[in-house]
């Protein structure tokens, strides 16, 4: 199928009233979510996606994809206006956002970061529409032991990069690949750590573990300490962002995008680094550097270019390779099995329609998202005035119901709260959630490529060590191992250095 066949068909498959109001009804609680203090982007998609599975597949995708979106740029809002980031994503706008609000410009500082978060999100969507295809193409060269370097190497580099200690990060991710195994086994049909139970034949109810994992822990964290999330809400003030200072930042918006977009196609790396490199790099060639922190415009436009940019970059390696970029891809991914949809390589041939379908749609939604936006910035102050003790028990029963409509099945609503208390352990303990999800999504992948790798081979080991693919896989993973080693060797020596 050429490309302008497989771009009418996309168009064919997305150009209807139902999956264009799905992209925008989707940015409008993206938004919201985000911009709500103790909400985050990740909670807004888990919450989202129970009600997708009565739609069709591109329309259940699409809102969830409207959701991350929108998201990403809610968390932006109250971060400049009361200094409380409404995802970890926009913790480097409040550096110089909030300064600015202090200083009667918070109407400013939104407007930058709603022009610089639409351009690194149509530039982030055009690097997805170019670079997934190629990436795919060659992913089809792939057999069983080139997918287990690959899923290794993932594996490896989200449990280093997320949080700040190697063990704990290594730690969650042990435990997703435990919890994995849970069910009949792949190859021989026995079960495996059911405990007689014929519930857990299937494994645990991925939807369950997942809003356990993140929602729960999230109202659990509010009833223990209900002042965390309290500030100020400042005004808006009179000053609109101009052409001008768009066109002055601009330089810094493209980086920040560019940035975002190589990060973000490295699974697991996420848009916090991302916006903190975009921030720095932005401060380092900026002429006005010494006015960074104090309410330097330039400075917001970076850090949400740079978190913006990682959005249609992580569904790289999710379209490409079936490997989530991200824990709300992985989210996504999930979504796309449930429509008995695998992401990977074999999508761009057996399923090509939904993919354009798919590209049509994101780059709508940048243009959804600078209108929900607008009007999001002038209606802030209505969702940060929502009652704690209205907010979070309806966020608890949407939880309750989500996971109690995939299978009809109150069970599943006990893992969910038994996943919950975990993860509210995890984040007391600051081991993080991230690893543990994803582990538990490529879990199976893993066992399953390395299974069938030891099949074809006669059990010979040297199989997953047969061609340049592998070894690449098997280097990247020697150096990730080593990086993140030498770092956390020396951060232990700075903190256990007596300041004097």
């Amino acid at each position: 199928m050429s490309f302008i066949d497989s771009l009418f068909a996309g168009l064919q498959l997305v150009g209807n009233v139902e999956a264009f109001l799905a992209l925008g009804i989707g940015v409008v609680i993206g938004v919201i979510g985000g911009a709500i203090p103790g909400m985050s982007a990740t909670m807004a998609v888990a919450l989202t996606l129970p009600f997708t599975f009565s739609m069709s597949p591109i329309t259940g995708i699409l809102l969830l994809l409207g959701v991350y979106k929108g998201g990403i740029f809610g968390g932006s809002i109250p971060a400049i206006l009361i200094k409380t980031p409404g995802t970890p994503a926009s913790s480097a706008t409040v550096l110089d956002g909030y300064p600015m609000a202090e200083n009667g410009q918070a109407g400013k500082a939104l407007g930058m970061a709603l022009w610089a978060s639409c351009t690194a999100d149509l530039i982030s969507n055009l690097a997805l529409i170019f670079f997934a295809g190629f990436l795919a193409s060659f992913a089809l060269s792939f057999g069983p032991p080139e997918f287990f370097t690959l899923i290794l190497f993932s594996l490896t580099i989200i449990a280093g990069v997320s949080g700040d200690s190697l063990l704990r990060g290594g730690l969650s991710a042990m435990l997703g690949l435990l919890l994995a195994t849970i069910g009949l086994d792949l190859v021989y049909g026995t079960n495996r750590f059911t405990f007689g139970n014929p519930n857990m034949m299937g494994g645990l109810n991925f939807i369950a573990v997942l809003i356990g994992l993140f929602a729960i822990p999230e109202i659990l964290s509010m009833v223990w300490n209900p002042s965390s999330h309290d500030g100020v809400a400042r005004s808006l003030g009179k000053n609109k962002v101009t052409f001008k200072e768009y066109q002055r930042s601009f330089k810094s918006i493209v980086r920040g995008s560019f940035i975002g977009v190589f990060l973000g196609s490295i699974p697991g790396i996420g848009a916090a680094p991302s916006a903190f490199l975009s921030y720095s790099e932005a401060r380092r060639k900026s002429p006005n550097r010494e006015n960074f922190g104090k309410g330097e415009i330039e400075g917001v436009a970076a850090s949400e270019a740079g978190n913006n940019g990682v959005a249609g970059a992580t569904l790289i390696p999710l379209l490409a390779l079936g490997v989530p970029g991200d824990v709300i891809t992985a989210i996504i991914m999930g979504a796309f099995m449930i429509h008995g949809l695998q992401p990977g390589p074999m999508m761009f041939i057996l399923n090509v329609d939904v993919i354009y379908g798919l590209f049509i749609g994101l780059i709508v939604s940048s243009v959804f998202l600078f209108f929900v936006g607008s009007v999001a910035i002038r209606g802030f102050k209505y969702v940060a005035d929502i009652p704690r003790g209205v907010l979070f028990p309806a966020v608890l029963v949407l939880c309750v119901y989500g996971v109690f409509a995939v299978n009809n099945n109150i069970f599943d609503v006990g893992v969910m709260f038994a996943m919950g208390a975990v993860g509210f352990v995890m984040m007391r303990y600051k081991v993080p959630a991230a690893p543990f999800l994803i582990a538990f999504i490529l879990g199976p992948l893993l066992e399953d490529n390395f299974r069938q790798s030891m099949l074809m081979s006669g059990s010979s080991g040297w199989v997953l060590f047969r061609g340049p693919i592998t070894w690449f896989f098997w280097t990247l993973t020697a150096i990730t191992v080593f990086a993140i080693v030498r770092a956390g060797i020396r951060a232990t020596r700075q903190t256990s250095v007596p300041t004097p």
